[in-house]
């Protein structure tokens, strides 16, 4: 590859590829790097709408595909898919041999891509450590990553502050803020009508976009929470309802029949989509009243558009948070409550006024100049363990 370096991105869901979209770009165009992507987990199922194809729409040629998702969402399923997972990723690094293995974030499929990287002795720089998901698996697969990984890029201080308690040496250990804030700032987003066409779906007085996940550090707790979270959503008469559905994890096809039994019995107030796409996904949030859910994204991005977050239950617990995102319990008549103060004129205001703390977009350019200084010094994965001094 004409002596570039060879920078590996590993992506296993729609919306981590979404993240990895304005970053994927950069490396692209840069003269000294040459972008390797091996797609894995969802992006290569049916039952999740076969995403890889999104990527090649996209323009990006895929190097790789590593099979590893079983047709289950059970524990057990799971932990099998990590042992695919390195198995597919082992042979897919030695074809690819990369320079270096770019992962972002926490998933299962992340956590096999990473074990096979280390073991193969080939640097990881690991996207979003230091970040707490207290409700999920994965908050100790993210920690883990963190310990297999030479670079690191975090969103804010405080995760920077958090990386290197865990032992990582500060040199190497980078706030750049969140990728998918650059998303905000760069696409053009569609207008109500043409998201409306797109999705076949009409937008209402009030609108709200709905992501729960599983909580995968609960026991059979997904059918309890989300029955709460559709008794709060029915108060709403007038309410209309986008739902995407929830990630390859323990219970989400719970979920996603109690979503399919939801949009069903009532037509026309609520549809539920598999994948929106970067695109529009934004866009939808930029046209409606509220994101309500558990998602990651409620936290990050939601603030950069001056919309209210209700984020129900322990799954987004620890995470940094601006003010627009209101906590509240998987009850009904919490969310309820939560609902009717992010309808209400005052708080939708005080959210476009709202600073978004982790960051204004820009983050890939800074990644990839990063990366560029870092490279040469990046060649092997020995590094000292970095003490603090502090009193418990």
């Amino acid at each position: 590859m004409d002596g570039k370096k060879k920078v590996c991105i590993v992506t296993g869901t729609r919306a981590e590829y979404g993240l990895f979209y304005p970053l994927m770009q950069e490396i692209l165009s840069d003269g000294t790097l040459a972008l390797q992507i091996c797609v894995t987990g969802m992006h290569l199922s049916p039952e999740f709408g076969l995403t890889y194809q999104e990527i090649e729409k996209d323009g990006f040629k895929i190097d790789e595909k590593v099979e590893m998702l079983l047709s289950s969402d059970s524990e057990v399923g799971v932990a099998k898919s990590i042992g695919l997972g390195i198995i597919g990723f082992a042979d897919a690094f030695q074809r690819l041999n990369p320079d270096l293995v770019i992962l972002l974030g926490d998933r299962f499929e992340t956590m096999a891509a990473a074990m096979a990287a280390f073991v193969a002795k080939i640097p990881i720089a690991h996207l979003y450590g230091g970040e707490l998901t207290e409700g999920a698996i994965d908050d100790a697969i993210r920690h883990s990553i963190t310990k297999m990984s030479i670079l690191h890029f975090v969103s804010t201080e405080e995760y920077r502050r958090r990386v290197i308690q865990l032992g990582e040496e500060p040199g190497r250990v980078f706030t750049v803020g969140a990728l998918g804030i650059d998303n905000i700032r760069t696409l053009k987003l569609i207008d109500r009508n043409e998201l409306e066409k797109e999705i076949n779906f009409k937008l209402g007085r009030r609108s709200v976009l709905v992501t729960f996940h599983p909580v995968t550090l609960e026991h059979h707790s997904a059918a309890e929470q989300f029955l709460e979270l559709l008794k709060a959503l029915d108060y709403f008469a007038d309410l209309k309802i986008i739902f995407t559905r929830p990630n390859a994890d323990p219970d989400g096809r719970t979920v996603n029949r109690l979503i399919d039994e939801y949009v069903k019995s009532r037509p026309g107030k609520a549809i539920a989509l598999t994948s929106m796409g970067q695109l529009k996904y934004l866009s939808a949030i930029q046209h409606v009243d509220a994101v309500v859910g558990n998602s990651s994204s409620g936290i990050i991005e939601v603030p950069s558009f001056g919309k209210p977050t209700v984020n129900i239950g322990d799954r987004q617990r620890g995470r940094v948070k601006a003010e627009s995102v209101i906590d509240c319990e998987p009850q009904a008549e919490k969310i309820i409550e939560a609902m009717e103060k992010a309808f209400s004129p005052e708080f939708a205001a005080f959210c476009r006024e709202v600073r978004n703390p982790y960051g204004e977009g820009n983050s890939a350019a800074r990644i990839v100049k990063i990366l560029k200084d870092s490279l040469e010094s990046v060649t092997g994965l020995k590094k000292k363990f970095y003490d603090i001094d502090f009193v418990l």
